[in-house]
């Protein structure tokens, strides 16, 4: 009869079914050491490629066990927004995936999977939390976009106080007013920030530092305060004409529509910029009964800072991209005509950094439009007026790369300090800074980030898993979205397309290693490798870090020191494994995690 597993903690199992039960406490090993860092940035890229370094194999192997519940809870505790960065991340682990590499196929749909075990996960799921004992300490976070609610959310789980302060009517900041409703449905954006609000968090939504109350006398009244506020100054185009009525920033259209107007933006608009508010600005419109839309960019497609996936759904819902054009001036009198372009073309840039456009001379021309969306970016909205404190250029400075401002207990995160930036790399800014504040009412640090080792069993991945064709997302159809503006393109997963999804992952975070004092060089596990993964080395290369570098072959046996795993050619099909006739080679379960530390 097979043994039944019930998962306790991390680090005991039960067995059931035998005799009688017995509890294994398993050989657990933690470690801070450089080439432990080293081997996980170099052999789970998507992890590493994570600002808030999210256990990307874990939770896709917790989605495979049917664990949902787990699988959400190892996204929030790093990411606080599990089924929200599901719909809206900027997915730079996918860019990283092994099994994007060359002779492996497209990476895995790890974004989609993130927002499958939110989806999945029962309706009685509950929400797990490792909270600190009251500290007496209070904080104001002013802005509560993805920086504020990642600082919220950290300091009241740290024990402090938490006020947050909010302009706008509800809670989310660009989050709730600057990305669609068919993007991501307000509801579940309102269920995950009340799982914060819920930890004590006291909301002061309509409430505007500088306007309604003074920045001076938060910091009277709190302990420290951590400015939030984003990027909210829109960027000007710099042309004639950009003063006319139907010419628009992006971000006050997509605010405006997020309010819940339905501006009358004509048959023809003409968009300007290549970013994620470009293309949502494009896709609204066509929703408000725009004829032609068109996205005009300085280069080309591939130049653009969305992904491939944002760029198809546009042309889907039949927008055009018009690309090596550059904007002139904008033609009308009292409103909106037409505006004219130049056309640009490529060349190397003389720092050989990438491509700079060059206008070509007389080649102007003109588009007739109702409507002109200037979506080239904002800059952070930094005036407070009763407290000054330093700047770097339009961004609020910080001291030595800490979120620590020239006035005293006046922290600074996300995108008002580094600039526009993505959701994910905005709440590992505010989860960063929380912990800075932390430090200082504390006096030390009290978590860290460390290396989890775990003896694992052989993985029961399958050869022909390697095959599986990526799991398409199911969307709604172009009548449907256009329908109405709330309609939510992407479906999500069914169980079964995340469970077949999930196996595609090659859980990078399985060490397999060889024990060069019980292996007989016998070269079976060579033999049998499907990839070029197991080598004969005479040394490895120490970075200068401290972390392990590559391994320095050789094919002369006299030479040779050891037979090793490259783990980053590694497919964890466990071939090797199976044909060890000493069984020398173990298989490590290698995690990034924040741990606690002792007083």
């Amino acid at each position: 009869m097979k043994e039944k597993r019930l998962y306790l903690r991390n680090e005991e199992e039960k067995f059931e079914g035998t005799a009688y039960a017995r509890q294994v406490v398993r050989d657990i090993r933690f470690s801070t050491d450089a080439r432990d860092f080293g081997y996980i940035a170099e052999n789970i890229p998507c992890q590493d490629a994570c600002p808030v370094y999210t256990n990307i194999p874990g939770y896709i192997r917790c989605i495979f066990e049917n664990r949902n519940g787990r699988s959400y809870e190892l996204n929030r505790m790093v990411n606080i927004l599990p089924g929200v960065l599901g719909r809206i991340c900027s997915r730079p682990c996918e860019a990283r995936c092994r099994h994007g590499e060359s002779d492996l196929g497209e990476p895995v749909k790890i974004c989609h999977l993130k927002r499958a075990a939110a989806d999945h996960k029962h309706a009685g799921h509950r929400i797990s939390e490792n909270l600190f004992a009251p500290s007496g300490k209070t904080v104001a976070v002013i802005g509560s976009g993805p920086s504020g609610l990642g600082a919220a959310h950290d300091l009241a789980a740290l024990g402090h106080k938490v006020a947050l302060y909010e302009s706008m009517p509800r809670p989310g900041g660009m989050l709730m007013y600057g990305i669609p409703e068919f993007r991501l449905p307000r509801d579940l954006l309102m269920l995950e920030i009340s799982n914060i609000l819920r930890l004590g968090v006291d909301l002061h939504s309509g409430v505007a530092a500088g306007r309604d109350i003074s920045l001076k006398d938060l910091l009277k009244k709190y302990d420290a305060v951590v400015l939030t506020t984003g990027t909210l100054s829109p960027n000007d185009l710099g042309i004639p004409g950009e003063s006319l009525p139907g010419v628009l920033s992006g971000l006050d259209f997509m605010m405006r529509v997020n309010q819940g107007e339905t501006p009358d933006v004509g048959e023809r608009v003409a968009i300007i910029g290549d970013g994620f508010t470009a293309m949502d600005c494009a896709r609204t419109c066509m929703r408000f009964g725009a004829r032609e839309v068109t996205v005009n960019i300085r280069k080309t497609e591939e130049f653009m800072p969305v992904d491939e996936h944002e760029i198809f759904e546009a042309k889907f819902e039949k927008v055009k991209i018009i690309g090596l054009v550059n904007s002139v001036r904008i033609l009308g009198k009292d409103r909106v005509e037409g505006i004219v372009f130049e056309r640009n073309r490529l060349e190397f840039s003389r720092t050989g950094a990438g491509r700079d456009t060059v206008p070509i001379g007389n080649s102007e021309f003109e588009v007739p439009c109702d409507t002109v969306i200037a979506a080239i970016g904002q800059n952070p909205a930094t005036d407070f007026n009763d407290v000054k404190f330093k700047l770097d250029g339009h961004r609020i400075f910080t001291k030595n790369g800490t979120h620590a401002t020239s006035v005293k207990n006046l922290f600074a995160a996300g995108d008002c300090n580094t600039g526009a930036s993505t959701v994910i790399a905005s709440i590992a800014q505010g989860r960063g800074c929380a912990h800075e504040v932390d430090a200082l009412f504390a006096g030390r640090k009290r978590k860290t980030m460390l290396v989890r080792f775990e003896p694992a069993e052989q993985t029961d991945r399958q050869r022909a898993w390697d095959f599986i064709p990526p799991v398409p997302m199911p969307a709604a159809d172009r009548s449907e979205r256009l329908a109405d503006y709330r309609n939510e393109v992407e479906q999500g997963f069914t169980p079964e397309q995340a469970l077949e999804e999930s196996k595609r992952c090659y859980l990078c975070y399985l060490k397999y290693e060889i024990n060069v004092d019980r292996c007989i060089y016998c070269f079976a596990c060579i033999d049998v490798a499907p990839r070029d993964c197991i080598k004969m080395i005479h040394d490895v290369a120490i970075k200068p870090s401290g972390a392990y570098g590559d391994f320095m072959q050789t094919r002369d046996w006299t030479d040779v020191r050891a037979i090793a795993i490259d783990n980053k050619r590694c497919i964890r099909c466990g071939k090797c494994y199976e044909v060890c006739p000493t069984q020398c080679i173990h298989i490590i379960k290698t995690e990034l995690i924040e741990q606690d530390l002792e007083a």
